[in-house]
């Protein structure tokens, strides 16, 4: 793929990276209850780098899922979220890749994944991607 400059200054490829960038597994534990159930996890200290500028960002990621057979399992969750630091992705790109991997892992019932990022220049933003399980 031929990669552009846009009028922003970023490339084609830095805003497709999102899918070359390789992440550690999440792995998952069996679910003993078969009720529905929520599970909120809330990670207040993710960090990441802006690919336009390579400045940190830096925000809050919360995962909220209703499980199925599985569960996500905290310890490989913590390191996938470590490996984040130092990957050049937009923060719209950050809730959709977490809600992909999420969903490969564990296949939930639901699950919603909210990117709440600290203010860059007086501007704020949050990113909420939902996935729904088919019927």
């Amino acid at each position: 793929m031929k990669q552009t400059t846009t009028s922003y200054g970023y490339t084609t490829g830095q805003a497709q990276s999102v899918k070359r960038i390789k992440l550690p597994d999440i792995e998952a534990w069996e679910n003993q209850y078969r009720r529905d159930y929520t599970i909120k996890i809330v990670h207040p200290e993710f960090t990441s780098v802006c690919p336009k500028t390579g400045l940190p960002d830096f925000g809050t990621v919360t995962i909220e899922y209703v499980p199925d057979r599985l569960c996500l399992e905290l310890k490989s969750l913590k390191y996938y979220f470590l490996q984040y630091r130092n990957c050049g992705i937009f923060m719209e790109n950050i809730a959709n890749r977490v809600l992909d991997d999420v969903v490969r892992a564990v296949k939930p019932k639901s699950c919603t994944v909210t990117g709440d990022f600290t203010p860059r220049g007086g501007l704020s933003s949050i990113i909420t991607a939902t996935h729904k399980a088919r019927k």
